[in-house]
Protein backbone atom coordinates (compact mmCIF):
# COMPACT_ATOMS: atom_id res chain seq x y z
CA UNK A 1 0.00 0.00 0.00
CA UNK A 2 2.90 2.37 0.63
CA UNK A 3 3.81 2.27 -3.06
CA UNK A 4 0.27 3.34 -3.95
CA UNK A 5 0.40 6.17 -1.40
CA UNK A 6 3.75 7.37 -2.76
CA UNK A 7 2.51 7.25 -6.35
CA UNK A 8 -0.66 9.17 -5.48
CA UNK A 9 1.40 11.77 -3.62
CA UNK A 10 3.75 12.24 -6.60
CA UNK A 11 0.88 12.51 -9.05
CA UNK A 12 -1.14 14.88 -6.88
CA UNK A 13 1.83 17.18 -6.27
CA UNK A 14 2.41 17.70 -9.99
CA UNK A 15 -1.35 17.91 -10.62
CA UNK A 16 -1.45 20.88 -8.23
CA UNK A 17 1.18 22.56 -10.42
CA UNK A 18 -0.89 21.95 -13.57
CA UNK A 19 -4.02 23.29 -11.89
CA UNK A 20 -2.21 26.60 -11.47
CA UNK A 21 0.01 26.45 -14.59
CA UNK A 22 -1.96 24.52 -17.23
CA UNK A 23 0.39 25.65 -20.01
CA UNK A 24 3.48 24.22 -18.27
CA UNK A 25 4.35 21.49 -20.76
CA UNK A 26 6.96 19.82 -18.53
CA UNK A 27 4.41 19.54 -15.73
CA UNK A 28 1.78 18.18 -18.13
CA UNK A 29 4.16 15.48 -19.36
CA UNK A 30 5.18 14.59 -15.81
CA UNK A 31 1.55 14.35 -14.71
CA UNK A 32 0.83 12.01 -17.63
CA UNK A 33 3.73 9.79 -16.57
CA UNK A 34 2.61 9.67 -12.93
CA UNK A 35 -1.01 9.04 -13.93
CA UNK A 36 0.11 6.11 -16.10
CA UNK A 37 1.95 4.67 -13.11
CA UNK A 38 -1.28 4.86 -11.11
CA UNK A 39 -3.49 3.36 -13.79
CA UNK A 40 -1.26 1.02 -15.78
CA UNK A 41 1.32 -0.18 -13.26
CA UNK A 42 -0.73 -0.10 -10.08
CA UNK A 43 -4.15 -0.75 -11.61
CA UNK A 44 -6.01 2.16 -10.02
CA UNK A 45 -9.22 3.42 -11.61
CA UNK A 46 -11.99 5.90 -10.88
CA UNK A 47 -9.49 8.31 -9.30
CA UNK A 48 -11.27 11.33 -7.86
CA UNK A 49 -9.82 14.29 -5.98
CA UNK A 50 -11.73 16.66 -3.74
CA UNK A 51 -10.05 19.55 -1.96
CA UNK A 52 -11.73 20.57 1.30
CA UNK A 53 -10.92 21.73 4.82
CA UNK A 54 -7.17 21.91 4.16
CA UNK A 55 -6.94 18.42 2.69
CA UNK A 56 -6.90 16.70 -0.65
CA UNK A 57 -9.24 13.72 -0.34
CA UNK A 58 -8.63 11.04 -2.93
CA UNK A 59 -10.88 8.11 -3.72
CA UNK A 60 -10.01 5.32 -6.13
CA UNK A 61 -10.72 1.71 -6.98
CA UNK A 62 -7.96 -0.90 -6.74
CA UNK A 63 -8.52 -4.63 -7.25
CA UNK A 64 -12.27 -4.05 -7.26
CA UNK A 65 -12.31 -2.31 -3.88
CA UNK A 66 -12.99 1.34 -3.10
CA UNK A 67 -10.20 3.12 -1.22
CA UNK A 68 -9.82 6.58 0.27
CA UNK A 69 -6.78 8.50 1.36
CA UNK A 70 -5.94 12.10 2.06
CA UNK A 71 -3.00 14.46 2.15
CA UNK A 72 -2.71 17.87 3.73
CA UNK A 73 -2.99 20.78 1.35
CA UNK A 74 0.26 22.15 2.76
CA UNK A 75 2.13 18.94 1.87
CA UNK A 76 0.75 18.67 -1.66
CA UNK A 77 1.21 22.34 -2.54
CA UNK A 78 4.89 22.57 -1.53
CA UNK A 79 6.08 22.41 -5.15
CA UNK A 80 3.69 25.01 -6.55
CA UNK A 81 4.45 27.29 -3.60
CA UNK A 82 8.18 27.01 -4.34
CA UNK A 83 7.51 27.83 -7.99
CA UNK A 84 5.41 30.85 -7.03
CA UNK A 85 7.99 32.04 -4.48
CA UNK A 86 10.88 31.86 -7.00
CA UNK A 87 9.40 32.22 -10.48
CA UNK A 88 12.79 33.10 -11.96
CA UNK A 89 14.08 29.64 -10.97
CA UNK A 90 11.08 27.83 -12.46
CA UNK A 91 10.49 29.30 -15.88
CA UNK A 92 7.56 28.02 -17.84
CA UNK A 93 8.27 26.69 -21.31
CA UNK A 94 4.90 26.18 -22.95
CA UNK A 95 4.73 23.94 -26.00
Amino acid sequence: MKKVQDAIYNWLTIKAVIDERPDDQAAVETEELFRSILTEELGLSEIKVKKENGYYNISYVNEGKQHNTRFSQELIEVMINQINDSPDRYQNYPE
